[in-house]
């Protein structure tokens, strides 16, 4: 027997009345929403994105080179010339070693860590034994260095396991190496002056050579200018801090 039954199906998301009514006594599941496209937000691309200053800085070095026919900076001498600029700065701070720190090192690490450094690194060594008092204040001056000039490498070594049976009298005993040869050296802390301080053991260091610098200077020359810049500087700020001081005195008496 042929059925003739027809089930009617309204659009999509449609209701009709008597279903509304069915759904408010709960005979039927609530309906659900209609279907709704998604707005169209086309996608940006990177060759869509405005070429300028911060662009090319937000760049790798790699994305840089691969930048070289781009037809946006080929119209642009500016941003041709910027980066140019910017590819050579992340080259050279690829280049860079970076320290920052005094490392301890072992006599079996000394070959290796001073000796065998890069020819274009510095290395400040330092002979010491815990428990002088000279040894802890030069120390605190070289952790100073360290961090102010990241590009020079520093390391310390308890002084018999550098030199067996060296003399106490002698420390602290800095070493200053360069492509695994010895420099400078500097034994006692007289060496530095009556009040050793970072700056005035700076001086000391880049009296003949570039022995300091922090990776940005450029030429070597430049070191000791800086040193003796910095140095300069702090002498300033001190007088015209002690100056503040004896008006400050001399106004509450």
């Amino acid at each position: 027997m042929a059925n003739y039954h027809f089930v009617y199906k309204d659009v999509e998301g449609a209701s009709t009345q008597w279903d509304d009514i069915q759904r408010k006594l709960g005979n039927l599941p609530p309906k659900p929403p209609a279907f709704k496209p998604p707005s169209f937000t086309p996608a940006e691309n990177e060759d869509s994105k405005h070429k300028d200053k911060a662009w090319i800085d937000d760049r790798t070095e790699k994305q840089l080179e691969d930048l070289d026919d781009d037809p946006d900076l080929d119209d642009d001498r500016f941003l041709q010339e910027y980066r140019k600029k910017r590819l050579g700065e992340l080259r050279q701070a690829a280049k860079v070693q970076r320290y920052g720190s005094v490392v301890p090192i072992s006599g079996s690490d000394f070959v290796r860590e001073v000796s065998q450094a890069p020819p274009d690194v510095w290395v400040i060594v330092i002979l010491y034994k815990d428990g002088y008092p000279e040894c802890g204040l030069l120390l605190q001056c070289l952790e100073q260095l360290a961090t102010k000039y990241p590009t020079t490498k520093f390391v310390k070594i308890i002084s018999t396991d550098c030199i067996p049976n060296y003399p106490d009298c002698n420390l602290p005993t800095l070493l200053v190496y360069n492509n695994g040869a010895v420099k400078a050296n500097y034994v006692g802390l007289h060496n530095f002056g009556r009040r050793c301080n970072p700056g005035g053991v700076a001086l000391v260091l880049c009296q003949s050579d570039p022995v300091l610098n922090d990776g940005q200077s450029g030429s070597e020359p430049s070191s000791r200018e800086a040193v003796l810049k910095g140095v300069r500087q702090r002498l300033i700020e001190k007088v015209v801090r002690d100056h503040e001081d004896d008006d400050d005195g001399s106004s509450s008496d």
